[in-house]
Parts: structure tokens; sequence; C-alpha cells
């Protein structure tokens, strides 16, 4: 027969690996003194308008951008940043893939895990955006697990 004391430890041992699960933030910087960061989830769901956004699980499909009241519901008009963030292949760009286009300086890095790898767009034709879908030399990718990302933007 098993103890109480087994019990309670193997409640334990499974509340604290099931706490450690996967997880990533998505943290926004913006510097512009306008504008209110956005983030959406592939399902079209609004998950942040500028503070932190945790996922606990996979986050894939994320669009963030700033909203200066000139871009649509799918940064439309503006500078776009894509990610997918999950604990197999994480990756990220910045999009100026038309309808999008150059709207203010945008960056991203990650960090908890591959810190320093990201892009900054800092021009209209800045080298760091895909300008057409065919492009892939611009996604930054990372391998670590619970990595984070952040965005900032008028960096």
């Amino acid at each position: 027969m098993i103890s109480k004391v087994t019990i309670a430890l193997l409640a334990a041992t499974l509340a604290f690996m099931h706490v450690r699960g996967e997880s990533h933030t998505v943290t926004f910087t913006n510097n512009c003194g306008y504008g209110t960061p956005y983030l959406w989830g592939p399902d079209g769901a609004l998950l942040s308008t500028g503070g932190a956004y945790t996922s606990n699980g996979p986050a894939d499909g994320l669009i963030a951008y700033l909203q200066t009241g000139n871009c649509g519901n799918n940064g439309e008009g503006c500078t776009l940043v894509e990610a997918s963030l999950n604990n197999v292949d994480s990756s990220a760009d910045i999009s100026l893939i038309p309808p999008h286009e150059f709207s203010v300086t945008s960056g991203f890095g990650y960090y908890n895990g591959c810190d320093g790898a990201g892009a900054d767009c800092t021009y209209d034709g800045c080298p760091d955006a895909f300008y057409n879908s065919g492009e892939t030399g611009v996604q930054v990718g990372c391998s670590a697990a619970n990595v984070d990302l952040a965005i900032t933007f008028c960096d």
C-alpha cells in the first residue's frame, strides 16, 4: 500500500513538472512617444496592447506592430514583426511584404536563450526585413527551450 507521504511527494513532483512546462514571454518597449504596440495570435485574437504576454505552451503565428492609427488589423501599412516561439525551433523576422511597409524603426531580440540574436529595421529598405515571401535568409532562429522575445519600436 502506498503511504500518504508518498502520494503527497508524487503530487508535488507532478505539480512542479507542470509549472516548469513550456512558456514564452513577449515584451515591448515603445521609444516612439506615440502609438500602441499590438500583438495578435494566429486565430485573430488580440493578445496584448503593450503589456508583456506570456504563453503557457508554444506561441506560434504571432504578429506585432506599433499601431499608429495608420495600421490595419493585420499590420497592413506598417512594419510587422512575426514570430513563432516553441521549444523545438523558434523563429522571428521583420516583414515589409506588401501590404506591409516601413512605418517606424522596429527590432526584436531573444532573451533567456539565444541572447543577442535578433534583427533591426531602422530605415525603409533595411536589409534585415522580408520584402517578398520567397526570402528566408532574414529569419532569425533559436532552439533554446522557453526562449522569450523583446520587441522594440523606435530603438
